[in-house]
Formats: C-alpha cells, sequence, structure tokens
C-alpha cells in the first residue's frame, strides 16, 4: 500500500476512463529510499491492481483468483518482461539524473501506459505513455511510433527507449490489447460484479461538517451529492477523491458544511448514485447522525 501511495503522490498524471473497461500498467523507479524496492511495477484493470513486480521478489504476482486460469506461463512472461523494464528504466533514470547534474536524494521515474475497450467497438487502439521525472511530465503522449517531448531530457529519453525497441510501444503494439481481453474473459464474472455502497452520515462533533461516506461499493464510480430541500446544493459542499478499500471495493465522501441551526431548519438530504441500484437518499437527522444507519434505496422522485 505504501508503493502505491508514493506512486499516486509523486506521480501527477491523469489517464482518461471514460470507456467501459481501461487497462494500465505503472512502472516506477525510486532511488534514495533503501527500504523500499528500487524498481516495482502494477497492472491495473478498472482502478483495481490485479498484478504486481518489484526488483527485491523480482516476480510477478497475480493478486486475483481468476488470474490462476491464465496459466503457468502467464506468471512466467510477465516476469520476464518487468525484469527487462527494470533495467531499461533503471539506466534510463541514470541518465535523466546525469542531465539534471542530481547525484543524491530520492528521484523517481515513472511510466503509464494503458489501453482501453468499450463494448459496441471492442479495443481502441491509440497507445498512451506517459512518463514523468520526480513528478514532472517529460514524455507526454505517444501516437503508433512517436513521442512528444515536453522538456529537453526527453529527447535522451526517446533515443533510449527507441533503442531498447520501445517498451511502452511494446506494451501496446503486442501486450497490451491482448492482455485486456483476456482479463475480461476470465475475470468477466468479477470486473462485472455490481456491490451497492453502505452509507452512514459521520460528525466529529457539532461543530464540525457533516460527513456523508459511502464505502463497500464496486465498480469504483459513484456520484455524491448533497440537496437542500430537493435541490441540488453545489456551495459548502466539499467531494472528496474515489479511494480504494483493501477488499477491492471503493470508498468515497461528501462534506456539509453547514450549521447544526441551519440544517435543522430544513432538510438536508445525501443522495449517493451508484450503477448497483436504484439512488440512495439519506434524509440528515440528528439520529442518522448518531447511529450511523445505512440508507436504503429509493427512487429518485
Amino acid at each position: 500500500m505504501f508503493l502505491l501511495l508514493l506512486f499516486l503522490l509523486v506521480l501527477n498524471i491523469n489517464v482518461s476512463s471514460g470507456v467501459n473497461y481501461s487497462l494500465e500498467t505503472h512502472y516506477t523507479v525510486v532511488t534514495g529510499i533503501p527500504s523500499v524496492p528500487d524498481f516495482w511495477a502494477q497492472t491495473i484493470i478498472e482502478n483495481v491492481i490485479i498484478g504486481y513486480f518489484d526488483s527485491k521478489i523480482n516476480q510477478f504476482e497475480s493478486e486475483q483468483e481468476w488470474m490462476k486460469n491464465l496459466g503457468e506461463n502467464y506468471v512466467k512472461d510477465q516476469t520476464k518482461n518487468y525484469q527487462q523494464f527494470t533495467e531499461i528504466l533503471k539506466e534510463i533514470l541514470k541518465i535523466v539524473k546525469k542531465k539534471h547534474n542530481d547525484t543524491g536524494g530520492v528521484h523517481t521515474l515513472q511510466q503509464i501506459c494503458s489501453c482501453s475497450m468499450d463494448d459496441e467497438t471492442g479495443i481502441h487502439f491509440s497507445p498512451v505513455g506517459r512518463s514523468a521525472y520526480d513528478g514532472t511530465d517529460m514524455i507526454l503522449e505517444m501516437k503508433n511510433v512517436g513521442l512528444v517531448a515536453a522538456m529537453e531530457q526527453a529527447a535522451v529519453i526517446k533515443q533510449k527507449l527507441d533503442g531498447a525497441h520501445d517498451f511502452c510501444m511494446y506494451c501496446h503494439s503486442l501486450e497490451c490489447d491482448k492482455w485486456l481481453q483476456e482479463y475480461i474473459y476470465y475475470g468477466n464474472s468479477s470486473l462485472q460484479r455490481k456491490v451497492p455502497p453502505q452509507v452512514s452520515l459521520l460528525q466529529t462533533d457539532s461543530s464540525s461538517p457533516v460527513v456523508c461516506h459511502a464505502t463497500g461499493f464496486y465498480p469504483d464510480k459513484v456520484n455524491i451529492s448533497w440537496q437542500k430541500d430537493g435541490q441540488d446544493l453545489h456551495e459548502d459542499v466539499d467531494v472528496g477523491e474515489t479511494l480504494p478499500n483493501h477488499d477491492g471495493t471503493f470508498q468515497k465522501r461528501a462534506k456539509l458544511k453547514v450549521t447544526a441551526d441551519v440544517w435543522k431548519k430544513n432538510q438536508f438530504t445525501c443522495v449517493v448514485e451508484h450503477k448497483s441500484g436504484d439512488p440512495i437518499h439519506m434524509i440528515l437527522t440528528e439520529e442518522k447522525i448518531r447511529t450511523n444507519s445505512a440508507g436504503t434505496a429509493s427512487s429518485t422522485s
């Protein structure tokens, strides 16, 4: 979990997820932190980690039970690929550090490769490869065999990647689309499952914001909003990011910043919309805050 949080904190890269299925592979090389591996990678489908590799274990590990159906060769092939990427990225990081005159401290080189698919048109083969050094974009986008430089050092990386058969291009042209279809086939029952959220109203004390907390839902896409007397409320509302739970489900929260005397004189309702069922309406009352009881599904009026 620490490695995932470090990756998300250091790398400020957004990958579009406006399709039914998306597959991403995250690669990270780090120097200056002896307690963690100097290379690790994660395979992620629909924001769920399904595979992991790092330079200490030096072995690809499947994170989902259904992946056993992919066979022994799958693990061997993935291990070989990640071992190759380890050496490539380590070498590139050395070059970039030298160009920056960075000799010590913590430094990172990170790469995201992704592809996507929807139910109607199949694979969308538009390779996306993103790189960052210490959180700064270096290679913004890859279309076919072209790389776009976002800073001077990107030209050095481009040359190195081209010489190594451009591992991100290799990932897409030979592997990404193939494995996305394989994962969907073997993991369909898991990926297609719909788990409804459990909704609670939380408050630290009478002067703190009221938090509408939805957790335990799958898939990750959910909408949480607050209403005042039946009308959508945007002011005084702070909606957080969707975060993963340890069991593969997700959680999200929305804070309502109003005083008790205000919400007691009006009807404030938290509305949670998820594809698992009808919207959940949680009316804000003192009793609901104390008990944190789950809301019941009801149709939108």
